[in-house]
């Protein structure tokens, strides 16, 4: 049996770190001003700022376990640790934002006066403290699963406070204090709709689905060609974590041949697969005229 491994981009947890203690800060500041000023969309934001907060620390927590060495007992180590922050977080994006939309569809039949001068300062220290937290998380968003769901977190966290800004704006001058409900009730839907989307994506991984940019017929096409071939099947593609992506399959061989032919046949697999498929991790159990009841490509072992 064969086996190959590549490894891609290192998270770092200190911006993380540093988001977590800026988060803290503005949900303070976010309870005791909506408290004040009576503002629902203000409350609601300090609301998704502490949700922030925990999903933060859960994100930081994974990130730091999912670097543990590999033992005996885990030989995959922690690597899906942040696959499971990464489906927590989105779970806590959606049930924040159901209890928003409960808030603002009674708040919205029942509009309170607003102090709006609060709300207005408030929401600009959260555009700020947020932006700036969203700056150092972008690039480790576009490559880690757990990192994007800290990032939207904190990204929806902007646009909330760019939102409250907007309405304590038009409280200020034109008295639209039902404004407060309508904007508490659009951040809950963007909340849904991003919530829903990593949901599912995580969910995918943590079921060993094969990702949807994958094509096993492809795959199957692609090792074909190799000289030597004869059929892959009982093939499983996986990703472990956001920066390995598994394949283990069985491979008929046309002949007979020796252990380092063999080799040279998994090492052109390799690059076939790292190369168009982005696969960097392959398992391989060499046959050649093996009885089994099914050679199918897709068996459930």
């Amino acid at each position: 049996m064969s086996h190959d491994h590549h490894h891609h981009h290192q998270v770092q947890g200190k911006n993380l770190l540093f988001s977590i203690v800026l988060n803290l800060v503005i949900t303070v500041a976010q309870v005791i001003g909506g408290i004040l000023s009576g503002s629902l969309a203000l409350m609601s934001d300090a609301l998704h700022n502490f949700s922030d907060v925990l999903s933060l620390v859960f994100s930081y927590a994974a990130n730091k376990v999912s670097k543990k060495k590999s033992s005996v007992n885990q030989t995959f180590g922690y690597k899906r640790a942040e696959l499971i922050a990464a489906f927590v977080n989105a779970m806590t994006l959606i049930i924040v934002a159901l209890f928003l939309i409960y808030g603002a569809t009674e708040r919205f039949f029942n509009p309170h006066k607003i102090a709006s001068g609060l709300v207005i300062w408030l929401s600009i220290l959260g555009i700020v403290v947020n932006g700036l937290s969203v700056i150092m998380l972008k690039n480790d968003a576009d490559k880690n699963l757990n990192m994007k769901s800290a990032y939207l977190h904190l990204f929806t966290d902007m646009l909330a406070s760019v939102a409250v800004l907007v309405g304590g704006l038009l409280m200020k001058y034109f008295q639209w204090y039902w404004v407060d409900s309508v904007l508490t009730m659009l951040i809950a839907l963007y909340l849904i709709i991003v919530g829903f989307d990593l949901l599912k994506k995580s969910t995918q991984m943590l079921m060993l689905f094969t990702p949807v940019h994958i094509d096993i017929n492809d795959i199957i096409s692609e090792v074909h060609k190799i000289s030597g071939v004869h059929k892959l099947h009982h093939i499983h593609v996986w990703n472990l974590n956001d920066d390995e992506l598994h394949l283990e399959a069985h491979l008929d061989c046309l002949e007979d041949i020796k252990m380092s032919e063999f080799n040279e046949i998994v090492h052109q697999m390799e690059h076939v697969l790292l190369d168009k498929f982005q696969i960097n991790h392959i398992n391989i159990q060499p046959e050649f005229n093996k009885e089994e009841a099914s050679k199918d490509f897709i068996v459930q072992d």
